[in-house]
């Protein structure tokens, strides 16, 4: 066993570090400070996992959660379970910001999708619309010519 190295911050780095991390907070902040009432609320359901997205009407997101964050582990992060759990913890995150009518837009096959309505319904939250925006193949361009040779 040799010398362990000790690797030193200089003051420069130091500093730095603080601003980009007070830059951050910062942010954070002012997205989470201001009242949001009506909202997107975007599902993403696979069949490996279940994500849901908290948008203003803009776009900009105010909050994320997922199965796979909360603590569910393989094939347990795409049940119907699961995506009332993440509804479930999104919720308490944003509780503050006075959220009281959504939009809902969902994308994806997997089983997470109905329970999650479902869900934020249950939370009492007035539901303006749902919206499935999953992309359907079209089959693309007609193929080159076989070569002949």
């Amino acid at each position: 066993m040799g010398k362990k190295k000790i690797i030193k911050q200089t003051a420069e780095e130091v500093l730095k570090e603080k601003e980009t991390q007070e830059a951050t907070a910062k942010k954070v902040k002012e997205i989470k400070g201001k009242k949001v009432e009506i909202a997107n609320v975007h599902i993403l359901s696979s069949y490996n996992n279940t994500v849901i997205t908290l948008t203003r009407l803009t776009g900009e997101v105010v909050a994320q959660e997922s199965a796979g964050a909360i603590g569910f582990k393989g094939p347990k992060k795409a049940t119907p379970f699961a995506a009332t759990r993440v509804i479930d913890s999104l919720l308490d995150k944003v509780q503050k910001l006075g959220l009281r009518e959504i939009n809902i837009f969902v994308k994806g096959v997997g089983s997470g999708r109905d329970s999650a309505i479902r869900a934020l319904a249950a939370k009492g939250l007035n539901i303006l619309s749902i919206r499935d925006v999953t992309p359907i193949a079209h089959n693309g361009c007609k193929p080159r010519k076989p070569r002949r040779v």
